[in-house]
């Protein structure tokens, strides 16, 4: 029937004690401690029962639209790019496209809602982090520079394989540069080197791995000069840093070097996206999409390295 109101248990509770009080039964305060509500309430509910009847009791929202609901056509939209274009993206790197490309402002909590009501994104098992100790940070910005080489399948078959070289700062995690390779090479970590002592002046130490490109293999032979000097032979990129008065320290694990092995995890889930997006084929074309969204990606390493 047009105009009925469907009253949930708890207000037919109330309209009891309600009528129970207009048909004084009860008295209002003894009806306010059994609904356990208060005096002024029970009395804005008698006025308003003797005034428009059952209705006054039915919640004020009922049958209205919530404010935070998002329209229909905004759903259907977010659920079909979450499984096209922006297949493979994180919740967060996901809600960011949409701002930015689609003009679809939603917060990361209701994409998420919207992505899992529809089996599109799961919540990420965590396995429980092994206890390490943390070597502190340099206490100054450029002091110290850890640098590394990720190979990875970043154009997704698009094309080849590439390996992107990386520095950031020890200090602040701050991203100093990064290029895509072929190979870890010399090259590579000369314009690696290039770019930092260019843009941020000479640091005075570099953190890296035991790769060929920083220390020449054990069986190579030593000229006589080194074996008198009893010094070890030097690569290209060594004798650079000698050059350059820089100190080349070993690490002894990936753990070791923590902060550029998390800028790799970032950048391989991030940065793949875009590449993805741009449709980015060659080891040119990665390079354009890395240096133009890295201002964006060193935000974001800044942030979580902190």
């Amino acid at each position: 029937m047009e105009g009925m109101v469907i009253l949930n248990r708890k207000e037919q509770n109330r309209l009891v004690i309600i009528s129970k009080v207009g048909r004084e039964e009860m008295r209002g305060r003894e009806a306010a401690a059994v609904l356990g509500i208060s005096i002024r309430q029970i009395r804005r509910l008698i006025a308003g029962y003797r005034s428009v009847g059952v209705g006054a009791l039915a919640h004020g929202n009922r049958g209205r639209v919530p404010a935070n609901t998002v329209d229909g056509d905004i759903r259907r939209r977010v659920v079909e790019l979450a499984g096209s274009i922006y297949a493979g993206c994180n919740t967060q790197h996901f809600t960011e496209l949409l701002a930015e490309r689609e003009g679809i402002s939603l917060s990361r909590s209701t994409v998420r809602r919207l992505l899992m009501e529809n089996s599109i994104c799961r919540p990420r098992k965590r396995r429980a982090p092994r206890h390490r100790s943390r070597r502190e940070r340099y206490p100054q910005e450029g002091m110290f520079v850890q640098i590394d080489g990720s190979r990875h399948d970043w154009l997704e078959r698009r094309g080849p394989w590439l390996t992107l070289v990386g520095a950031i700062d020890d200090a602040t995690g701050k991203v100093l540069h990064a290029l895509f390779c072929e190979q870890e090479d010399t090259q590579g970590y000369f314009q690696l080197m290039e770019t930092i002592v260019s843009d941020h002046g000479i640091p005075m130490a570099v953190y890296r791995d035991g790769h060929a490109v920083f220390e020449p293999p054990e069986n190579e032979s030593m000229t006589l000069e080194e074996q008198l000097e009893g010094k070890k032979p030097l690569t290209q990129f060594g004798r650079l840093l000698v050059e350059l008065n820089v100190t080349s320290i070993r690490s002894r694990s990936p753990q070791a070097r923590g902060r550029i092995e998390r800028l790799w995890g970032t950048l391989q889930d991030r940065l793949v996206s875009e590449l993805r997006l741009a449709d980015a084929r060659t080891i040119s074309e990665a390079n354009e999409v890395l240096w133009k969204h890295l201002p964006e990606h060193k935000r974001e390493i800044c942030r979580s390295s902190r």
